[in-house]
């Protein structure tokens, strides 16, 4: 959707049913994803006949991980990371927390070292993505 997005609404409002329409996506999961894009102002919105979305800054200001976290929430693989103070009672003895956290730095790290800029590219020259971490 971000994709589309940016490459459909760069002088012009991008309506939902056009973007479901072009991507093979149901109109109504696009709703949903929309609202919190825009609730974390990625997104700008405008309502009428000619409206539709568009984005709130160039596309390589986005990065892979502000946009997933707008629509999933937190990235983390366990409940005890969620937070940035681990609330966990055990966390002294885990012997699986390190394992986790370096999951989760690992994670976000990645996706937060891909733009949104770079996806594009990536799609328009149909090169496999090569990101390493």
């Amino acid at each position: 959707m971000m994709i589309d997005i940016a490459e459909h609404g760069i002088s012009d409002w991008v309506s939902i049913k056009d973007i479901a329409r072009r991507q093979a996506i149901s109109v109504k999961y696009l709703e949903q994803i929309v609202t919190n894009l825009t609730k974390s102002g990625l997104l700008r919105s405008s309502r009428g006949p000619q409206g539709g979305y568009m984005l709130t800054k160039p596309a390589e200001q986005y990065t892979i991980g502000e946009i997933l976290r707008a629509i999933e929430g937190n990235l983390a693989p366990v409940a005890c990371l969620e937070a940035d103070v681990n609330p966990c009672e055990r966390q002294d003895i885990c012997p699986t927390l390190k394992f986790w956290t370096g999951l989760h730095h690992a994670v976000n790290n990645y996706v937060d070292s891909v733009t949104l800029d770079q996806l594009i590219d990536s799609c328009n020259t149909r090169d496999v993505l090569n990101f390493s971490i």
